[in-house]
């Protein structure tokens, strides 16, 4: 039987509750910033003005869209991880994949850092498709993930606890399941020491 987002969305509510402090205290790495500030630039030469983060953490990513003038709305399944957003001056809010909790087609664009590698496989059509559906034609989606190769399950190495469910996809996995929700309009790939990030800039098509 496949794993489902229901069976392990409890478990990384209690992980990311629990972890919300420590994350709060980390410093973002040179290339994450640079990634942020692409999309941002890309957003910027668009006109866009209003943007959703999804996985928002503790809102350090929003804090930023905000401060460069965009209207930001967070959302986290972390109710500790969204306390710590609302410090933040960030209006967030306690919603996951499958209920985002926005009107149909109300944002230019979605920001989702390090998230959907927590989407099981059966369920990311139906995530793309819910991510889709909260865009305006033409808005713009950011995705970056750890992924490289196929993996579905807990990590050994995981210092969370509970330990967290992770999906990792090959690059064409990955191209295969957006294309069928989103235009591809950037991706590349950013080596990390012996891992994979994927960065997708997609975009709803008009």
């Amino acid at each position: 039987m496949s794993i489902r987002y229901d069976d392990v969305l409890a478990g990384l509510r209690q992980a990311y509750d629990g972890g919300a402090a420590a994350r709060d205290t980390l410093e973002k790495e040179p290339w994450t910033v640079a990634e942020r500030a692409a999309f941002e630039a890309r957003l910027r030469e668009e006109g866009r003005h209003s943007l959703l983060e999804v996985g928002a953490g503790t809102g350090q990513d929003s804090r930023f869209f905000m401060d460069a003038g965009y209207e930001v709305v967070a959302v986290d399944l972390s109710p500790e991880m969204v306390a710590r957003c609302r410090a933040k001056g960030v209006d967030a809010r306690v919603a996951d994949f499958l209920d985002l909790g926005l009107p149909g087609e109300s944002v230019d664009a979605v920001y989702a850092l390090n998230c959907l590698l927590h989407v099981p496989d059966a369920d990311l059509p139906t995530v793309l498709d819910n991510i889709r559906g909260v865009l305006r034609p033409g808005g713009l989606f950011y995705v970056g993930v750890w992924g490289g190769r196929h993996h579905e399950g807990e990590l050994d190495t995981d210092q969370h606890e509970p330990r967290r469910f992770f999906a990792w996809r090959t690059d064409e996995a990955l191209l295969a399941s957006a294309r069928r929700s989103f235009e591809v309009e950037d991706f590349h790939v950013v080596a990390v020491g012996e891992f994979k990030f994927q960065s997708l800039t997609l975009r709803r098509p008009r």
